[in-house]
């Protein structure tokens, strides 16, 4: 599998274009959940103006009135042209997708055809709650397989957990991030391939959220699960959602390697009226078109993992911080401030900054904080002096 690093675009970096003041004028949960004179870095929103692109076909589909049920292949051609180019996988079969309404609803769907209620479901925390949220309200058992304290995959950890998931007899998923959130951590060809294998000896079976997947530092070194030796029995979940802001227009694709295609045909018609025309047609359009603006975003976010590395050693020494491969989340390990087991509490009412608080990404969580670096250098330059403000109140 050969891959092609991103090149560079020349394009203006959009984390600098949109003041406090305009992003304020928005009304989407990252803007509105707290009162104005908190710094909001928190939900996964990114503070920047649309890529042109993905402007241009929105706005074409709303002026012919193009806003019914989506049908059709033009995401999945458009996702499996951008993994060739960018991951250098050719493997992305359109065939052996589905279109659904996002990639949590998807993960629910996947993991409704390889388990039963009450069989067990492998995540690693600390992980995005909803994975703990989804699978419980789905009937299914949450096991926890921790990540290492390098933030990694740990190969005994997760065999422990796979022997137990399945000691009964019963089915078994394995849910895994990747890259994951919120560490940032893009796991490595040697690894997944290590996950196939464990996978394939337990009888689990794997579902992978790929959403960060774009959001790769470089551009060259993330690995599809489903390209990895053994992987070829996973099921993946895609979008544009996460790299390109476009929450609010729902739709992701559901992938199927080889040997899951006959699982994914199971997959209920209904499950495909989910998502949004409008979604399908941007998420489409920021994988054919917007990689330039793609390329422009991670060299700004790269900047800004740089900046908050120097801010936290002027303004916030004790706080552990190793920036990710990925994502545009930091992790921060907040324990030797003596804050406690939330410290984004303490900064939310002393310092005025939402962070995510490290407690609902389960074990590993606690005394730790999720900051969103999708922001502006200024806004991050505030963001980290009224937390060091916060510890002296």
């Amino acid at each position: 599998m050969t891959r092609i690093p991103h090149d560079t675009s020349g394009e203006p970096n959009p984390l600098r274009a949109l003041d406090l003041d305009r992003l304020r004028r928005r009304t989407s949960m990252k803007w509105r959940t707290y009162p104005e004179d908190v710094l909001p870095l928190w939900v996964a929103e990114m503070d920047v103006p649309l890529a042109e692109p993905v402007v241009r076909a929105v706005t074409d589909a709303l002026a012919l009135g193009d806003t019914g049920y989506p049908v059709g292949t033009a995401y999945a051609e458009a996702l499996a042209a951008f993994a060739d180019k960018r991951w250098g996988w050719d493997g992305l079969a359109v065939e052996r997708t589905a279109i659904v309404p996002d990639v949590m609803l998807g993960v629910v769907e996947m993991l409704k055809l390889v388990t039963g209620p009450g069989d067990p479901v492998v995540v690693n925390p600390p992980v995005y709650p909803p994975f703990v949220q989804f699978v419980g309200n789905m009937d299914r058992q949450v096991v926890e397989a921790p990540l290492g304290a390098d933030g990694r995959i740990d190969p005994a950890v997760l065999e422990e957990a796979f022997a137990g998931a399945v000691a009964d007899g019963r089915r078994a998923a394995y849910l895994l991030c990747s890259p994951h959130n919120p560490t940032g951590t893009v796991h490595t060809a040697a690894e997944l391939t290590a996950v196939a294998a464990l996978a394939e000896r337990y009888g689990v079976r794997v579902v992978a959220d790929e959403i960060h997947a774009p959001l790769v530092v470089g551009g060259a070194d993330f690995v599809p699960y489903l390209s990895v030796p053994g992987g070829e029995s996973g099921l993946s979940l895609m979008s544009a959602s996460k790299a390109w802001n476009l929450a609010g227009l729902k739709a992701a694709l559901a992938v199927a390697g080889p040997a899951a295609a006959a699982d994914l045909a199971r997959l209920p018609e209904e499950v495909g009226h989910g998502p949004s025309h409008v979604g399908v047609i941007a998420h489409t359009a920021a994988l054919r078109d917007g990689t330039a603006w793609l390329d422009a975003l991670l060299t700004g976010l790269d900047d800004n993992r740089r900046l908050l590395v120097d801010l936290l050693a002027e303004h916030l020494p004790a706080i552990a911080y190793r920036p990710g491969e990925a994502t545009y989340l930091a992790w921060l390990d907040c324990h030797a401030l003596g804050l406690g087991g939330d410290p984004a509490d303490t900064f939310l009412h002393r310092g005025r900054v939402a962070l995510n608080s490290g407690l609902p990404f389960g074990t590993g969580g606690a005394g730790h904080v999720r900051l969103n670096l999708a922001t502006s250098p200024q806004i991050l330059e505030e963001a980290v002096r009224r937390m060091a403000a916060a510890l002296d109140r």
